[in-house]
């Protein structure tokens, strides 16, 4: 490892001597200057400085006009201001311009000591602390999820790995790439559970396994409706476990958190499935059996989800006798999301409002959705990074602030999640087979079967049948599916990309938080 770096200016710097020698002996690296213009040349001569102490009040250049120039060149690198001067305009100045710290003089050996830790040192030994803590734990992880767990505990386990990547995202790499292959394992393991266990789940005779996308409502939100405080569901979609961790601290600025679960998504994993069932409190086989003309298969024209509102009154009919007061807002695209900022007072008269936010639609403009996230969300971190970036500069957030100081009641929730996928799995299928890369259905489908669970009967989980002979295929794990034709380039294309449709941790274990104004 390389020696810390400090470049220390004072007018006085010969008089520092004992200073300098006593940092050197604890194994850091200082260039030292007499002024404020040979500290800026050395800076320029050492872009690897790591952290600047400048004097305030050098002859010449003072240290206040040092700080800017340095800052032109290197915005993050850390400076402390040195003074002879506590008043108190001389340190607004410096802290307005963006000072790490600030000692007054005369300064001894253990301050600028001190001082180094908490810059510098700090970080590294949060990163050894969070690799020796993740070290400890590591087994034991390892243990749970390769020891035949049940929802409850999958759910654990999930947010046990989740925490631990946010613990090191900013730490070592290293330890990421190990808590990556940890979470790529339980995964196969996931796979094997949800595989063995989810034709019971969606068996209505048996009422099994946990809360499913068409029982959310009904478990999770329904019961705290109608108390007299407008409650408002909010549904991200595409919102895994982790993202939400990344946007609950700016939410926790208005509201408290009183409760976070969690459901199920049905399978497949994808908008017009999993959200139509939460609206219409019915699995997609029962909604097409219902209301025939409101349900559209994969390879049927037009939109998919455009009837969420009516599923959503006919699902409020039956279960609030009495009848409420709802409404029901989609936005879909920026101009939507202000809309929703100029008219959330209005929904302060309902007794329960549902507002659908397409967030992954605002963060890409929809049809350069792939090639946007791509881009910008290279790697889970990026990904939470770009979640939480776009949230909290957001209509939606903007409007959430505007219910400051009213007694609300506000569900945080989704449809389903996504995973980045790494490994392609070949499929061969006739003209009607559909495109999705995370799941198909369609006729005399060709697969390799450890890559996926088969549906031969989709009325068994639940599923509509397209034609007699339809199969669905769900992909497990990291895999997606790629045609014979062009394998290369779309392997190329889609590899690292985030998907929906299939099984795996982050797609099927949803979130459902309950918050309260503060």
């Amino acid at each position: 490892m390389s020696k810390i770096k400090i470049l220390w200016a004072d007018d006085e710097i010969d008089l520092l001597k004992p200073h300098v020698m006593f940092l050197s002996a604890k194994g850091y690296e200082v260039i030292t200057a007499s002024n404020g213009y040979d500290a800026i040349e050395l800076f320029d001569e050492n872009p690897d400085i790591d952290v600047v102490f400048l004097d305030e009040s050098m002859p010449g250049l003072t240290g206040l006009e040092v700080l800017p120039r340095i800052k032109e060149r290197n915005v993050s690198v850390p400076v402390v201001m040195i003074t002879k001067n506590e008043a108190e305009h001389v340190m607004e100045e410096a802290i307005g311009s963006q000072i790490s710290d600030y000692l007054i003089k005369p300064v001894n050996p253990n301050q600028i000591l001190l001082t180094l830790k908490k810059l510098i040192d700090n970080k590294r030994l949060v990163s050894e602390k969070t690799a020796l803590d993740y070290q400890q734990e590591f087994r034991q992880i390892f243990m749970q999820i390769t020891g035949g767990l049940d929802q409850n505990e999958w759910v654990d386990a999930y947010k046990k790995i989740v925490n631990w990547e946010l613990r090191v995202d900013n730490n070592q790499a290293e330890v990421g790439d190990i808590l990556s292959q940890q979470k790529e394992q339980a995964n196969t393991e996931f796979s094997k559970f949800v595989t063995k266990n989810y034709l019971d789940w969606v068996d209505r005779k048996k009422e099994v396994g946990p809360v499913m996308s068409h029982s959310m409502m009904r478990k999770h939100i329904f019961p705290h409706v109608g108390n007299g405080t407008p409650t408002i569901m909010l549904l991200l979609d595409n919102l895994r476990y982790d993202q939400w961790k990344v946007i609950e601290p700016i939410l926790n600025e208005q509201f408290r958190t009183e409760q976070e679960g969690y459901f199920f998504s049905i399978l497949p994993t994808a908008t017009q499935y999993s959200r139509n069932a939460i609206f219409a409190g019915m699995m997609p086989a029962d909604i097409e059996k219902s209301f025939p003309d409101k349900w559209k298969n994969d390879t049927d024209e037009g939109g998919k989800n455009l009837h969420e509102d009516f599923f959503l009154e006919k699902q409020l009919e039956r279960t609030f006798r009495k009848g409420i007061k709802w409404d029901y807002f989609k936005a879909t695209n920026v101009q939507h999301g202000k809309e929703l900022n100029d008219n959330i007072l209005r929904y302060m008269n309902n007794d329960f409002t549902v507002i659908v936010y397409n967030f992954i639609d605002m963060l890409s403009h929809a049809r350069t959705e792939m090639e946007v996230l791509k881009e910008l969300a290279g790697d889970e971190r990026a990904y939470r990074s770009l979640t939480r970036s776009w949230f909290l500069h957001s209509p939606l957030w903007s409007a959430l602030q505007k219910l400051q100081e009213r007694d609300v009641q506000l569900f945080v929730t989704t449809d389903h999640g996504t995973i980045r996928v790494k490994s392609p799995s070949k499929v061969v299928g006739d003209r009607e087979t559909t495109t999705n890369l995370r799941y198909k259905v369609g006729r005399n489908l060709q697969f390799d079967p450890k890559d996926v669970l088969a549906i031969r009967d989709p009325q068994s989980v639940g599923l509509p049948r397209p034609n007699v002979s339809s199969t669905f295929i769900f992909a497990k794990e990291d895999y997606f599916f790629l045609y014979p034709n062009n394998y290369n380039q779309y392997n190329n294309y889609y590899r690292n990309t985030f998907q929906h449709g299939g099984i795996s941790l982050e797609e099927m274990i949803c979130p459902v938080i309950r918050m309260r104004s503060r």
